[in-house]
């Protein structure tokens, strides 16, 4: 059966084919935030500790938007499998059209840094850099979000070749540039954690304007019309958020719940901030590229529900399901048998002690990490056919229960009672993933999105 599914349509060699490239630019994205905390650990401790609760409240204002905007894709998709290629153009420019405005907001929240992470209660040392990490970061999101809206003109298409290359490109400048400018190298002077966010804007910048060059043609006006395709189209952008706000609600109310676990644990102290810090971003080596079989999966699913084949859409998932799985095995075999090595790859160079209670820490946490890594296949997965067939309300419902029942609340009742343990939190974040991997595979197999239809009754 397994040999006979490698190369079925939607088996496993189409979904590796679509979604190799996407994993290996996730992983450029990876390497990028990875090398950029190993590069602020070697730096100061302080930035170490800064840099997670800065960068995840930064990408938790840009998921909300990104949720949005990486719509863009199912509706090309969509469009592709119904051989309407002619409404490519214009779906892409709704997504480009919704990126201007959420640019300028997150370039506002300029003015919310001191208070929001005020209410953290971090030591200033770290608040300080927090705040800074955190204003240059959403100044550059709206190029983010342009270069996510504009790459989709590929990804939806099944064309993801194009996409690893401009993040692989990107990814190459950007980790000298991040060193450089952290530690002052060349003609950068020493910029420490203010240089990793000025380095990583630059990093969003690149895709922007690489994507506008290859999409922007005449041979894609032709076939697409990107170019003729600009006008706002009030019709299709209604549909875009019809489908596309309930999967930016889901996730930001994700990375709320990872932004809120994060904070909470910074309260317990700073080796717990730190430990934790070094174990999501060990995490995001098998996070990351279930990221890209998430795009994957809602591709070829949004290709099949747009030529009306609901049952090659359930193939191609559990298809990507299967090569997911094994993958995060691996991958949790890894942190169970190599987590020191692991946690030294984030040793400070001035390191006078501390950072053995951080790495010593981390070990167990990292134990954690391997036990709900296989579940986070099982949700993500799930989550991305879902996706691509357009139950996006279900998600969004789905994700606001299990993060107030499995984080919000309990971890808030922990901050009141004043834990000290670094437990609580993890066993918290661990529930989280097992009830969105329970809940988004009964949801899958009981099948109500095959009725569901994003383009069909369009005029």
């Amino acid at each position: 059966m397994h040999i006979m599914r490698w190369s079925a349509k939607s088996g496993y060699r189409e979904s590796l084919v679509i979604g190799l490239p996407l994993v290996v630019s996730m992983m450029s994205s990876t390497v990028m935030t990875f090398t950029d905390r190993i590069f602020l650990g070697h730096y100061s401790l302080d930035a170490l500790a800064a840099s997670l609760p800065a960068n995840v409240a930064a990408f938790l204002f840009l998921s909300f938007f990104l949720g949005v905007a990486e719509y863009t894709g199912v509706f090309v998709s969509q469009y592709t499998g119904a051989t309407r290629h002619e409404r490519v153009g214009a779906a892409v420019w709704q997504g480009v059209w919704f990126s201007l405005p959420a640019g300028l907001i997150l370039a506002s929240l300029w003015f919310l840094a001191e208070p929001l992470f005020g209410l953290a209660g971090h030591p200033q040392a770290v608040l300080d850099q927090e705040i800074l990490y955190f204003r240059i970061l959403t100044l550059g999101g709206g190029l983010f979000l342009i270069g996510a809206s504009l790459s989709c003109f590929f990804s939806g298409r099944g064309l993801t070749k194009p996409v690893m290359l401009v993040h692989v490109a990107a990814t190459t400048l950007n980790i000298p540039l991040d060193y450089c400018m952290i530690n002052g190298y060349g003609p950068f002077p020493e910029m420490g954690i203010a240089g990793a966010g000025i380095a990583t804007v630059i990093g969003y910048g690149v895709p922007a304007v690489a994507f506008a060059c290859l999409v922007f043609t005449r041979k894609n006006e032709a076939r697409f019309k990107v170019l003729s395709g600009w006008r706002f189209d009030p019709d299709l952008f209604n549909r875009f958020m019809r489908f596309g706000l309930p999967g930016g609600v889901q996730f930001f109310i994700d990375m709320f719940a990872i932004t809120f676990f994060v904070f909470m644990v910074g309260r317990i102290g700073a080796v717990e901030l730190a430990a934790t810090n070094v174990a999501i971003s060990v995490d995001t080596l098998s996070f990351m590229p279930m990221i890209g079989m998430h795009i994957a999966v809602s591709i070829m699913v949004g290709q099949a529900m747009g030529a009306g084949r609901p049952d090659q859409a359930a193939y191609a998932t559990v298809s990507v399901l299967h090569i997911a799985v094994g993958y995060m095995t691996l991958m949790a075999a890894m942190f169970l048998l190599f987590p020191e090595w692991l946690m030294n790859l984030f040793r400070t160079r001035d390191d006078a002690g501390d950072f053995g209670a951080v790495a010593e820490m981390g070990v167990v946490l990292l134990r954690y990490v391997a036990a709900f890594t296989v579940m986070d296949a099982v949700a993500i997965i799930y989550m991305g056919g879902l996706k691509g067939a357009g139950d996006t309300r279900f998600i969004m419902l789905t994700m606001g229960s299990a993060s107030l029942g499995c984080m919000v609340i309990p971890l808030s009742i922990m901050s009141w009672q004043g834990t000290a343990s670094i437990h609580g939190p993890w066993i918290c974040l661990l529930a989280y993933v097992a009830v969105l991997a329970s809940v988004f595979t009964i949801r899958f197999h009981r099948g109500p999105w095959r009725s569901l239809r994003m383009i069909a009754d369009e005029s």
